[in-house]
């Protein structure tokens, strides 16, 4: 059995290991409430649309065109969106394309739309099994960019560090898919129609071992305690009720759920 990783497991990992332990290793439930992502569904799947299903070489779309996809797109959720989110889509659409597809000469098409990052890393016996989605994957002259879009209210972009892991993290499983370098990921804010470009290193390659080569040690030695670490994030953490390092008298660790050990994946080679 390998052990699955992704971005924002290992962003938790890095947070609090103690918090991570209780999430992800003891699978302590938590009541949380979740907004309406129905739009933001809708307005991925009209994009994915839009650049996946242009059959009509490098010439560019014209509105008509991006406005059907955001149409069959709205459609499909049947009465799952408002009449007033319809408009909405459309309107965030249309800056979209004013933006980025009508200002292009030619229409780029992609490497891929709205799939999966899958790779295999391995330490201290551990296989890892790096998931993640993505909505967009472009060719560039020199590697791949990934594009993230964000349907969000406002455009609040990810603290750094959260960003290196993903970087790092997403350019090791692109390289093994592809055998291309990440050179970028971008982020796109649909609503306001800015687009945040983050540069892809190997600084953060190596930072992203480091941290699953730790994580593996925790995992492999079971007693091993997970150590808290304090910190701006403890105000909203879900579990801060269990930390001694918040809390003087914490409430006894729940059971949980834990699944069995693992079953390790060794190397042969």
């Amino acid at each position: 059995m390998v052990y699955p990783i992704s971005a924002t497991k290992l962003n938790a990992y890095q947070r609090c290991p103690y918090a991570y332990f209780l999430k992800y290793e003891k699978r302590v439930p938590v009541t949380q409430g979740f907004g309406s992502v129905v739009l933001g569904n809708a307005l991925h799947d009209a994009l994915a649309q839009c650049h996946g299903t242009w059959t009509n070489g490098d010439r560019v779309p014209d509105w008509d065109w991006v406005s059907g996809c955001w149409s069959r797109a709205a459609a499909s959720l049947g009465d799952k969106l408002t009449n007033k989110q319809v408009r909405e889509g459309r309107s965030i659409l249309e800056n979209y394309y004013q933006k980025f597809i009508a200002t292009e000469s030619v229409f780029r098409q992609p490497l891929a739309v709205e799939g999966k990052i899958q790779a295999t890393l391995q330490f201290e016996n551990l296989e890892f099994s790096v998931t993640g989605r993505y909505d967009r994957i472009d060719y560039l002259d020199d590697g791949l960019e990934l594009i993230d879009y964000k349907s969000t209210q406002t455009a609040t972009v990810p603290e750094k560090a959260e960003m290196d892991v993903q970087l790092g993290l997403y350019g090791l499983a692109l390289e093994q898919t592809y055998g291309q370098s990440l050179k970028y990921l971008s982020l796109l804010f649909l609503r306001s129609g800015e687009k945040v470009r983050y540069r892809a290193t190997d600084r953060q390659k190596r930072q992203v071992l480091r941290v699953l080569k730790d994580l593996a040690w925790q995992v492999r030695h079971e007693n091993n305690a997970w150590q808290a670490k304090p910190g701006k994030q403890c105000g909203g953490c879900s579990y801060s009720q269990y930390c001694i390092a918040v809390n003087q008298t914490p409430t006894p660790e729940p059971i949980g759920t834990k699944i069995p050990s693992l079953q390790l994946a060794f190397s042969l080679g």
